[in-house]
């Protein structure tokens, strides 16, 4: 493509060089950049990517974009036959290059956003589910993974791509020939401008939590929720929680929108009644199509009714039966979501990714109404994120749970030991029994060493990562296998002890 067509667009311009060469590819990674490609500068939190053009044109970089009140001894050192477009922003400028070059696959199939703190990634996958399920042809972009057409394609880093890989996604997802594409749109990539110039045909709010306030993230929740809100500004069809404080505002806020409302307490235009949760399901009646109906999630818990009501919001836009809704809800499973871990000692363990104060209340509230014995929980609190939701978490566990295992959970930067003093100061107010252990292997293993078939686990945080990040390095760490690793340790230590019929004890 043209150069002169990627730029399509673009305000603020300022070029120095040929505007006619043909562009391979773009990149605002430098070591991914090819022959001809151009290589787009962005200032990032850690590193400038300004520093990397050098590079970026040593590897065959024909064309650069660099951001205005960039260092000049950068500018000068470029060689002359290399163009140069420099831009106010290369963040909001990657996402308009970005669907030029894949020339604006968003508006070839029915895209869907889903925002909110908690709810995303199962929202999405009973969005999908659902319509798949009506045989449409579907794409989902989200923490978990990318899936097209039922297959998965990637694991994924991060809940929302950056510009130039989302948009390359959307593009292969067009090949595909996909209808429908349902993705999780983070704050964070709202606020960086990621989905910028993506053509959305309806948008979702899930909740609100103080989950994402830190430096590296949001100062407050008022910069949090703005941030979200930038999807609202973008499409103008909504859904949107009536019985969260923060979605409750939305209608009011953009009066010219269609927006629908979902809840359970409160007024709504869908509304869940007659609700009951078990340990393997939760069931309610709603209006499917204009007709009250039973509607059986196979998701246990008071939150999953909300994530339903939102997917049965957006897909009854599409016209989707009544039947076949109700079907894929019932068969519906989220990959570390209440995701319940087949053990050959048919132990009741469930990962969740609960990391947040108001998901793991939920989770550990859900399960406290239906387990017969003890709710042991075994999480910990990520390094360099919010600190104060440790302590406020240690009470909602020490209350809740039977037995609190405090442990680790990506501790990155941060000393693990001060983050688990940090939830004990929580967990002390309340009666709780509990017992720290910083290695979180260890901390499963006492909680599988001490539950009964009566008892659950729930080990919460993780949900389906597969890797624990310590100081800026990820190791392996998928809790679906050390769970049987454990199993099977202590099935051996047990064959190793001699056997002791009367456990010492003299009987008459």
């Amino acid at each position: 493509m043209e150069l002169k067509k990627l730029l399509v667009g673009l305000e603020g311009l300022k070029v120095k060089g040929d505007l006619e060469i043909k562009v391979t590819g773009i990149e605002s990674d430098s070591k991914k950049i090819k022959n001809g490609n151009m290589f787009i500068a962005i200032k990032g939190y850690i590193t400038d990517g300004h520093i990397y053009i050098e590079e970026a044109i040593e590897s065959g970089a024909t064309a650069v974009m660099v951001e205005e009140g960039c260092d000049t001894k950068i500018l000068k050192s470029i060689k002359d036959e290399i163009t140069i477009v420099m831009v106010p922003d290369t963040r909001k400028a990657v996402a308009q290059v970005s669907v030029n070059y894949y020339k604006h696959p968003s508006s070839k199939f029915k895209l869907i956003g889903v925002t909110g703190t908690k709810g995303k990634t199962t929202t999405t996958f009973m969005i999908k589910n659902i319509l798949e399920k009506a045989g449409k042809k579907v794409g989902l972009i989200g923490t978990i993974a990318t899936y097209i057409n039922g297959k998965k394609i990637s694991d994924n880093d991060r809940t929302t791509p950056e510009s130039i890989d989302l948009q390359r996604t959307f593009a292969e997802m067009v090949k595909e020939e996909v209808e429908y594409v349902v993705m999780e749109v983070s704050s964070q990539s709202l606020k960086l401008h990621r989905v910028d110039e993506s053509e959305f045909d309806i948008v979702v709010f899930t909740n609100l939590s103080e989950d994402h306030i830190s430096e590296k993230e949001h100062p407050d929740i008022k910069d949090y929720f703005y941030s979200k809100m930038e999807l609202f500004k973008i499409c103008s069809n909504g859904v949107t929680n009536a019985d969260d404080l923060y979605g409750a505002k939305i209608q009011r806020m953009f009066p010219n929108n269609q927006i629908m409302t979902y809840g359970i307490d409160n007024f709504s235009d869908l509304m869940a009644r007659d609700i009951t949760v078990t340990s393997s399901y939760a069931d309610f009646k709603v209006k499917l199509n204009g007709k009250n109906e039973r509607v059986k999630v196979g998701i246990p818990g008071r939150f999953s009714i909300y994530n339903a009501l939102s997917a049965i919001a957006v897909v009854q836009r599409y016209g989707i039966d009544t039947e076949t809704i109700k079907t894929a809800l019932l068969e519906v499973r989220v990959p570390g979501r209440s995701e319940i871990v087949d053990n050959k000692n048919e132990l009741p363990i469930m990962i969740d990714y609960a990391h947040s104060p108001e998901s793991l209340e939920n989770i550990l509230q859900a399960v406290k109404n239906y387990v017969r014995g003890k709710v042991i929980c075994v999480f910990g609190c990520g390094g360099d994120r919010d600190k104060r939701k440790r302590p406020i978490m240690g009470e909602i566990s020490g209350r809740i749970a039977d037995f609190t295992i405090i442990t680790t959970d990506n501790q990155r930067s941060e000393n693990p030991e001060d983050i688990i003093s940090e939830i004990e100061e929580g967990i002390k107010k309340t009666k709780g029994n509990y017992k720290t252990i910083v290695d979180r292997k260890e901390a499963i293993k006492e909680a599988i060493k001490m539950a009964s078939k009566s008892d659950m686990i729930i080990l919460a945080g993780k949900g389906h990562e597969t890797e624990q990040e310590v100081n800026g390095k990820k190791y392996p760490f998928d809790e679906r296998i050390i769970v049987k690793e454990i199993i099977d340790e202590l099935e051996d230590e047990a064959k190793k002890k001699p056997n002791k019929k009367s456990n010492g004890i003299k009987k008459d």
